[in-house]
């Protein structure tokens, strides 16, 4: 295995889980807020989604589709409040978009070397674009370990 499957082999598992856990969740659970001040679901996963836009692109100019205009304002620390489902994307919508991102984001994995991977990124909480890259499956199951609180608080059984 090479460095450039082992971190495939991470964010793989990270998507695992964290589609495993948004697999039976309506609409409605992910407007679910497990405690006042944390942020549902819905919002989550829009940042999730613009955030590995953006990072993948600062390492890899162009690799990734692009986001539907005006998604990426919609999931900002400063809309993080907004319940309102009608302002927000669908489960639907955003599965869609994760799954795009994410078939960009290992296609740009699969394209660079192991010179590249120790190539700095001028990003402190990444500072190599192998640091980028494994980023992208430490953040998803940061937030999914979230999902598994609101997922006992609706009622389901835990799942991992």
């Amino acid at each position: 295995m090479n460095s450039q499957e082992a971190i495939k082999v991470s964010i793989d598992t990270s998507n695992f889980v964290s589609m495993g856990y948004l697999s039976d969740l309506s609409d409605q659970d992910f407007l679910h807020r497990p405690c006042v001040g944390c942020n549902h679901i819905n919002w989550q996963l829009g940042h999730l989604i613009a955030a590995e836009n953006d990072m993948i692109n600062k390492i890899a100019p162009g690799s990734m589709p692009a986001l539907p205009e005006g998604f990426a304002a919609k999931y900002t620390k400063e809309t993080s409040g907004i319940d309102d489902p009608k302002s927000l994307a669908t489960k639907e919508e955003l599965l869609k978009l994760a799954d795009e991102q994410r078939a960009a984001t290992l296609a740009a994995l699969a394209k660079v070397s192991d010179a590249d991977l120790d190539k700095p990124t001028g990003v402190d909480y990444a500072p190599t674009v192998g640091a980028m890259f494994s980023l992208q499956g430490c953040h998803w199951l940061m937030h999914a370990g979230q999902w598994a609180v609101i997922r006992r608080q609706l009622g389901r059984s835990p799942m991992f």
